[in-house]
């Protein structure tokens, strides 16, 4: 960088314009304009108190990391997630992808040894500076869900494409995108079904548990460990399948074999209301798909169909760094991927739990003036920005224990169907260890006294 660049760089004591007109000339352009004015924007404000980290992080962006820096640190949230202009993320991805690599997934990022607020040390602070972090492949993660030839997170518009070679296009905007691709790994089309084409169970138990407590042991073992429901568009057909738990591998294909156990066969199931669309989807289904419940109940998928299927995953979700119920999820054939994680799960319900707890504290104090609080009105302000999460009921949480899949035909806003109710023929999965651990969440929590009906 030359010297007339250096001197027209801004410093912390500029104003918060400047500098965000000059950060922004440094974007890698994988996001749009007004989201990433938004986010920097955003971060230059949370720093403009604290002068010698803007200036940090000016040094770090205009000098592409030339320099030495220190950490640019953001408050961490109760969720870990930052949300910029309507959507959620991890910050030091967002801003990694803003100024470093436009098509970077959470999963690739390693701090740098002198990093002291490494989002992955768990501190109060998170660093955000894109050039305290190397983007890397680590043999501790699972690569199922990554593609790594600038292929993530990418608008998927045929449903009824085999090969994934030639690349979607990105959408206008950049970032609005909910359908993320998840191919094979390049082994997966040359070993068997039963060997896991990725890492072996105490690998990725290892990898995805670090980060969470201990989860408490099962009083009693459920019999099950999942039960499945079949649903063509908005009915279910047919009884719902218990997977004993003597069966870690059920299959749910599109066969005929009555005999139950280990294979959920659809192919056996009327309905009066079947439509020809919906016949001619349950053609696809073919061999369908394989669940696998390892450890305590994590749960692996591999997709057995010559066509993708279609899933909605928080577990997923959090891995690609998206609000819990933002994106699906396309598994392509061949692909074997992890869908659910136990602990993580555990640890959601009861952060929900105890977010919705003390939020309704906190939204009865305020609506009785007893909390008025920075920038509200007589307490009033505080209750309605409090109201999303005291609503947070029960339903919300056994949400974290289902997992819904669609066959062949995707959901969505790259899909003519918003919702999995309007796809020919899915299947919903509730995990039974998942509800055992979540009634003991909820059984530790305090009722409130009732309040009178209108």
């Amino acid at each position: 960088m030359d010297n007339m660049s250096i001197t027209n760089t801004p410093t912390s004591n500029d104003a918060c314009l400047s500098i965000v007109h000059s950060l922004m000339c440094h974007r890698q352009g994988g996001e749009s304009e007004t989201f990433a004015k938004r986010a920097i924007e955003s971060l230059v404000k949370k720093l403009k108190e604290k002068k010698d980290e803007l200036d940090s992080l000016i040094t770090a962006i205009t000098t592409n990391g030339a320099h030495p820096s220190k950490c640019v640190t953001i408050q961490r949230t109760l969720d870990g997630r930052l949300q910029v202009a309507g959507r959620k993320g991890f910050p030091h991805v967002i801003y990694a992808r803003l100024w470093r690599w436009p098509d970077l997934h959470k999963n690739e990022l390693k701090h740098v040894k002198y990093c002291q607020y490494a989002f992955d040390l768990k501190c109060d602070s998170v660093c955000v500076n894109p050039y305290h972090y190397e983007r890397v492949v680590s043999p501790g993660i699972d690569l199922s869900g990554l593609t790594l030839q600038n292929t993530g997170s990418m608008l998927v518009k045929d449903e009824y494409v085999h090969d994934f070679e030639g690349q979607p296009s990105l959408s206008s905007e950049g970032h609005s995108i909910q359908t993320i691709q998840h191919p094979p790994s390049n082994r997966a089309s040359t070993e068997t079904y039963s060997t896991p084409a990725l890492l072996a169970p105490s690998e990725s138990n290892a990898s995805s548990n670090a980060n969470f407590p201990n989860i408490p042991v099962a009083s009693t073992t459920p019999e099950y460990w999942c039960s499945i429901a079949y649903f063509e568009m908005d009915v279910q057909v047919g009884e719902t399948f218990k997977v004993p738990s003597s069966c870690p591998i059920v299959t749910v294909d599109g066969y005929v074999d009555p005999s139950g156990g280990d294979r959920f066969c659809l192919g056996q199931l009327s309905n009066v209301h079947r439509t020809e669309a919906i016949e001619r989807a349950r053609l696809h289904i073919g061999k369908g798909v394989q669940l696998e419940c390892k450890g305590e109940g994590d749960v692996w998928v591999r997709c057995l169909s010559d066509h993708a299927v279609f899933v909605q995953s928080y577990y997923l979700d959090r891995e690609a760094g998206r609000a819990p119920g933002d994106a699906v999820h396309k598994i392509y054939p061949s692909a074997y991927i992890k869908v659910f994680d136990l602990r993580q799960c555990h640890r959601q319900m009861q952060q929900q739990a105890a977010t919705a707890q003390a939020a309704a504290a906190a939204q009865a104090a305020a609506v009785a003036g007893n909390i008025p609080g920075p920038g509200s009105v007589g307490g009033i302000a505080p209750a309605i920005s409090l109201s999303a999460a005291a609503g947070i009921g029960v339903d919300d949480l056994r949400r974290l224990c289902i997992l819904r899949m669609s066959f062949v035909k995707g959901w969505g806003p790259d899909y003519p169907r918003q919702s999995i109710k309007e796809t020919p023929c899915w299947i919903e999965i509730h995990l039974h260890r998942a509800l055992q651990l979540l009634d003991e969440v909820l059984h530790t929590m305090p009722i409130a006294d009732p309040q009178p009906l209108d």
